[in-house]
């Protein structure tokens, strides 16, 4: 099993950036899969990217040229580095981690962070 904490949400106007971290427990760290995903309130749970254990990533469309996710394995963290954020953007973040990188693309993983609040204005 694995415990993971984002980090690093706030507000930032339209155009802006902001990193965020999801730091993982475990010695085992470097053989999961992370994704990141979001949640605006009254829509689903949506996958933003997802980095393998050898540093393969996937982005979403919607996503992709603006946000850029890494791996500190020494640290035991991920981030995901979000540039030219739009105001829908705005959404809770949240890390996962499976051995199957399947799993977190579908978000069928157990194993999900509390989450770290993102709001992007106008």
């Amino acid at each position: 099993q694995v415990q993971l904490v984002e980090s690093g949400g706030g507000l930032v106007q339209a155009g802006g950036s902001l990193r965020l971290s999801c730091a993982a427990s475990g010695r085992t760290f470097s053989r999961y899969a992370m994704g990141w995903f979001r949640q605006a309130p009254g829509k689903e749970r949506e996958f933003v990217t997802v980095i393998s254990w050898s540093g393969g990533t996937y982005y979403a469309d919607s996503v992709k040229g603006r946000f850029t996710v890494t791996r500190d394995n020494a640290k035991n963290t991920v981030y995901l580095q979000m540039n030219s954020l739009k105001p829908e953007d705005t959404a809770a973040y949240y890390c996962a981690a499976d051995f199957d990188l399947r799993k977190v693309i579908r978000g069928e993983t157990d194993f999900w962070g509390q989450g770290t609040q993102v709001t992007v204005s106008s």
